[in-house]
């Protein structure tokens, strides 16, 4: 029997890299027995962390989705990376969750990617509690990270517990447990069985007033969301736990507040509470508002609702991608309605059915086949074809469009080819088969430079990428930086007299072109224009072929080899011989025209100019735009966005690689740009040179 749908918690944990994510995970794992061994990050031995890569360097790069049991709740957990190259696996993860766990390190605090998952939360309104990790660390301040958690997140922190101590076993107070501030107990955990039995006790006396000061600001928090609770704490009354507990559930999800826990994940102190939290405050799917989306009526779209009810028609969402070549595994929320192995489900976009031949329940690289899957699931389905990430599944006689995904665009780019021709078509293929599976992952052939160009959102990312070409699809390339596209246009305006008088095969070809060329403000390719117009039939055609000859004549490029660019040739009048020129006398003349044109004139070589948009705190600004000038970057414009500043910017795109690990750098990894082409213009006096 499927859990009933207030007994269903789908949670994700996210974090700054190395805040200790996975090491929660397995410790949930462990205590909820869905596993019998406790799994270490460095020594590549967890359930999670399963991908050779992510072993080897032992950090999360892909989602992993688990499922386990805590009392009576059945939780389905997605652990997610926390390296801002692989932020696109949380905002897909976030998208599909009902509620989240966010991790913080109690030395390091709020970290660059924190600020950038709780934002994350925020646009999918995701509730949330926090845990402080690392509470055995020498330098941890608990104290300290519920404060940033307030400053830097804007977030109304709910402490729940306060640590018995900081720092590892040599210091004069490490940490030894953590006092519940709801039922006021000290709470310790027996080294002995790794932390699974855990003894309540009187809270010791050097503790009590800290104790008593958070436990007082935990009521007066809540009068705020329960008159019950203020009229008890009015009256001197003991409050009852239970009350406590159901007006922070009904606090937190409303995104009111933020409930904030401590432990030490790899001590497995504090896991076992934390279990009770998210069992505890976190929403189930029948706590959630009403998946939204569009139905088209006719060839007008209305709004919908579906309620997370397994009897409503069926709708899920395709977060994510495991391509295969047997056949992809989709991942697959449902929203509402149930879902059958062997049906076939209704694509919106597609407009068309898609095959669900087997449904699979995920324990991150293991699967168990299952037959009926239902609303409030998280499940793997083999069978689609040309569903993508974002994809709505529905039934086909009641169609609903849910909102998509949003990804951020890629800043990164390099040039890669086979070492052997041979292996360019096996390349190509699987780079379409990657990119399916990574929406933030790019791969086209330049038509100008002809290099496959592939782009992500870091440099860690294309690493990770060109590894997994060596290592499971035996595919060594080699990798740089590509080729930046450059242009020309004419320095001046000339107009110029081109000619054909030629003998060949005891033929004359004789012809007379004259044009204008001159550079436009048009971001264009180039413009070939006819202004001279006879009267008669035949002159006219003439002068189509001359303009046509033009057009083909200046796809040769100028006097660099680059193709032009924002220049336009206009045929001026020119004079005819009798008999009429034939066409291949007038393409004779034309090409002479251009030449005359392009030499008279000059060139001025283009280079590509990016449009740059960083955002980056106010303590990083001054570091940030002096590496922008280092640059050649113009600044164009600041202003204040949501408490960063923001600074928009153009900057040549040579002068661009590589900015995506130096803007981190010099930003301790708190700034953020995204970049898109904007224009050419006129390259250096150096870059010039190096095409002479």
């Amino acid at each position: 029997m499927p859990p009933a749908l207030q007994q269903i918690r789908n949670i994700g944990i996210v974090a700054h890299i190395d805040a200790g994510k996975t090491t929660v995970t397995e410790r949930m794992l462990f205590f909820s027995k869905a596993s019998h061994r406790l799994g270490d990050v460095d020594r590549g031995t967890t359930i999670t962390d399963f991908d050779p890569e992510e072993q080897e360097r032992g950090i999360t790069i892909y989602s992993a989705a688990v499922s386990f049991q805590w009392n009576d709740i059945t939780v389905n957990l997605i652990d997610t990376p926390g390296h801002v190259d692989f932020t696109a696996e949380v905002e897909r993860s976030l998208r599909v969750l009902d509620g989240a766990v966010v991790v913080f390190s109690a030395r390091e605090g709020v970290e660059a990617q924190s600020e950038t998952v709780w934002r994350q939360a925020d646009k999918y309104g995701v509730p949330r509690i926090c845990l402080i990790n690392k509470l055995d660390r020498e330098g941890a301040d608990f104290f300290g990270t519920v404060r940033q958690i307030g400053s830097r997140l804007s977030a109304k922190p709910l402490v729940l517990q306060v640590p018995l101590g900081m720092g590892p076993p040599h210091v004069a107070n490490p940490f030894r447990g953590l006092v519940d501030l709801i039922s006021m107990q000290l709470i310790t955990f027996s080294k002995e069985d790794n932390g699974a039995t855990s003894t309540q006790g009187p809270i010791p006396q050097e503790l009590l007033e800290t104790a008593t000061h958070w436990r007082d600001d935990l009521v007066s928090t809540l009068f705020d969301f329960s008159d019950e609770v203020a009229e008890l704490a009015l009256a001197e009354a003991p409050i009852p736990c239970e009350l406590i507990r159901a007006v922070i559930r009904e606090a937190t999800i409303a995104r009111r507040i933020v409930p904030v826990l401590g432990g030490s994940a790899l001590d497995c102190i504090g896991v076992q509470p934390l279990l009770d939290a998210v069992a505890s405050y976190l929403p189930s799917p029948a706590d959630v508002p009403d998946v939204q989306g569009m139905s088209l009526s006719g060839k007008t779209e209305i709004a919908v609702r579906r309620p997370p009810d397994p009897n409503s028609p069926f709708c899920g969402l395709v977060f994510k991608i495991v391509a295969d070549k047997h056949g992809d595994l989709h991942y697959v929320r449902i929203y509402s309605g149930t879902l059958k192995a062997g049906s076939r489900a209704w694509n919106p976009r597609l407009a068309k059915k898609e095959n669900i031949a087997q449904l699979w329940h995920l324990q991150a690289d293991r699967r168990e086949q299952v037959l009926l899957c239902s609303a409030g699931d998280i499940i793997g389905v083999i069978g689609p074809r040309g569903s993508v990430t974002g994809d709505t599944l529905c039934d086909a006689a009641a169609p609903i469009l849910l909102e998509s995904i949003c990804f951020p665009e890629t800043v990164i780019s390099m040039a890669i080819e086979p070492e052997t021709s041979l292996e360019r078509k096996k390349l190509s293929e699987v780079l379409d088969m990657m990119k399916r599976q990574d929406p933030t992952f790019r791969a086209v052939e330049s038509e100008e430079t002809g290099q496959t160009i592939i782009s992500g959102m870091g440099e860690l990312h294309l690493e990770v990428i060109r590894h997994r070409l060596e290592r499971e699809f035996n595919l060594h390339c080699r990798v740089h930086r590509p080729r930046v596209s450059y242009k020309e246009t004419v320095a001046r305006q000339v107009v110029v007299e081109g000619q054909s008088n030629r003998q060949i095969a005891g033929q004359t070809l004789f012809a007379t072109v004259r044009l204008r060329a001159e550079t436009t403000e048009d971001q264009s390719a180039v413009q070939t224009v006819q202004e001279w117009f006879p009267q008669d039939a035949s002159s006219s055609h003439v002068a189509a072929v001359m303009v046509t000859a033009i057009g083909e004549s200046t796809e040769r490029g100028g006097l660099k080899g680059c193709p032009l660019w924002s220049t336009r040739f206009t045929l001026l009048e020119s004079p005819l011989p009798d008999p009429l020129p034939s066409d291949v006398a007038i393409r004779i003349a034309a090409a002479d025209a251009v030449d005359k044109a392009i030499f008279e004139a000059g060139t001025v070589l283009l280079e590509p100019i990016m449009k740059l948009e960083v955002s980056v705190p106010e303590a990083h600004l001054g570091d940030v735009i002096n590496d922008l000038q280092q640059r050649r970057a113009v600044i164009t414009n600041t202003y204040l966005r949501a408490g960063v500043t923001v600074i928009e910017a153009e900057s040549p795109l040579s002068s661009l690689f590589g900015y995506s690990a130096a803007v981190r750098s010099v930003s301790q990894g708190r700034a953020s740009f995204t970049m898109s082409p904007l224009k050419y213009g006129p390259a250096s006096a150096e870059t010039a040179e190096s095409f002479v």
